[in-house]
């Protein structure tokens, strides 16, 4: 009986294994055709034009034979780095207070609320700023639709990534670690600091990478209230215009080398987001050797 069911589990095990592994190759497969299809649609115009004038052109007017992508590379990159800077604090110290200093019951209410803002959708987020963020903005300096509005607007929508995936970090952490802590008589945020913050460093940096992905592919909400003027801002309150955003004003008209440069936006931004996995591959490579 006894070896019946050990082999039962080192069958039910190795299909497993085997299962996950077809999930992972599917995966991986998925992302290559994706890639793929956007290289291959991006090729005309780049043996047309060439690479560097989607850099150099003087502007973004397609029909006219002009491809810069910089304003709306730096918009993109602008309205990013920005609500980042301002979701990735807020974000880990809400789940700081959520595991180490709120009640029970607060803690888990806070948490639901987080994960409410978590599923609304982003036309929704969009829709409110339109509607009550950008008509504020513009009393304080007009127009309104801005780099601002667009900062605020994806803070509020990826501040839920970094802080439910900051509290799941925070939960894993050992609890010996935190009994070790407190009979050496550290202080809570001493312990917070010197122990917790670098244990969970791997799940922190995962957070701040799907942030961070999220803030980049955001559309809806983006082009609701960034203004979409083709330019590279010189304050907070000007008008941009993203790569994603330009994609969906523009895809369902584009034609010939247009459609092309819009596929030229996409492999960009496929870029960004390689680059983004390649530096948190390296930052959790470093927490594992030190």
């Amino acid at each position: 009986m006894f070896n019946s069911n050990t082999s039962f589990h080192r069958r039910s095990e190795a299909a497993l294994v085997w299962g996950l592994r077809a999930i992972a190759l599917v995966s991986g497969a998925i992302v290559l055709l994706i890639v793929f299809f956007l290289v291959w649609e991006a090729i005309p115009v780049l043996q047309q034009v060439g690479a560097f004038r989607f850099f150099t052109d003087a502007s973004w007017h397609p029909a006219s034979n002009e491809f810069n992508l910089t304003p709306m590379l730096v918009g993109t990159l602008l309205v990013m780095t920005i609500a980042v800077l301002i979701a990735t604090p807020l974000g880990i110290l809400s789940a700081v207070f959520c595991q180490y200093y709120a009640p029970p019951r607060i803690a888990q209410f806070y948490r639901r609320l987080i994960e409410l803002l978590a599923g609304i959708p982003s036309v929704v987020y969009g829709f409110w700023g339109l509607v009550v963020l950008v008509p504020l903005i513009g009393r304080l300096h007009p127009p309104g639709p801005s780099l601002l509005a667009g900062t605020l607007i994806l803070s509020l929508m990826i501040l839920p990534t970094i802080a439910l995936v900051a509290d799941a970090s925070f939960t894993n952490v050992s609890p010996d670690y935190l009994k070790g802590c407190a009979a050496l008589g550290l202080g809570r945020w001493a312990m917070i600091q010197n122990v917790v913050f670098p244990t969970a460093r791997a799940g922190l940096i995962t957070g701040v990478i799907l942030e961070t992905g999220r803030a980049i592919g955001e559309t809806m909400a983006v082009l609701m209230v960034s203004g979409n003027v083709v330019q590279v801002p010189k304050s907070l309150f000007d008008p941009v215009r993203t790569l994603t955003a330009n994609i969906a004003l523009e895809m369902a008209y584009a034609v010939d080398q247009h459609r092309s440069a819009l596929f030229v936006s996409g492999v960009v931004l496929m870029l960004i987001i390689g680059m983004l996995v390649a530096i948190a591959e390296v930052l959790n490579r470093g927490h594992l050797y030190d």
